[in-house]
């Protein structure tokens, strides 16, 4: 009985610190996405080697595929020099999901003000989705790759899961 009670008990204090780590590692990838949109916000991406891996990929809402840290770097910086110099992004919602102990995947909603396009046009302002895979890398959280799309309001609404049922 002891040994029954012995392995219950370790095996419950086993799933309260991985339900503590679960909680500690989502709060961190909640501040790595909070220091991407201040980067954002700030319209300065000298910080992206905060938050991102070396290797990180990113597919922006037009389809550019930007590969590496340094690309991307350069390409935020570029734009935000220019057509995004006074737009500012607001997190709607973040809901991430653990892939395993290391990776964890993210969709993002967030809002995006209206912004300068590139023949000079006024553009926005939009609500956008991002799937957003994070890795914990010596113990730090950092995006690894992400995706950005403009949501479609109109087709939205004819979206068929809204009209599942729900047994």
């Amino acid at each position: 009985m002891k040994k029954v009670l012995t392995t219950s008990l370790l095996l419950l204090m086993g799933s309260c610190v991985f339900a503590q780590n679960r909680t500690a590692d989502e709060l961190a990838i909640h501040k790595q996405i909070d220091a991407m949109i201040y980067s954002w916000n700030h319209h300065n991406y000298d910080d992206l080697k905060n938050y991102t891996t070396e290797d990180t990929d990113w597919v922006n809402a037009v389809g550019m595929w930007w590969r590496g840290r340094k690309e991307s770097q350069y390409a935020y910086q570029v734009y935000h020099d220019s057509m995004f110099k006074e737009s500012v992004v607001k997190k709607q919602s973040a809901v991430v999901r653990f892939l395993t102990n290391d990776a964890a995947i993210v969709h993002l909603y967030w809002h995006f003000s209206e912004f300068t396009g590139p023949g000079g046009n006024k553009l926005g302002p939009d609500d956008c989705i991002a799937t957003v895979v994070y890795v914990k890398q010596n113990g730090k959280w950092l995006m690894s790759a992400g995706q950005n799309l403009v949501l479609n309001k109109e087709a939205n609404q004819f979206d068929p899961v809204k009209q599942m049922p729900k047994n």
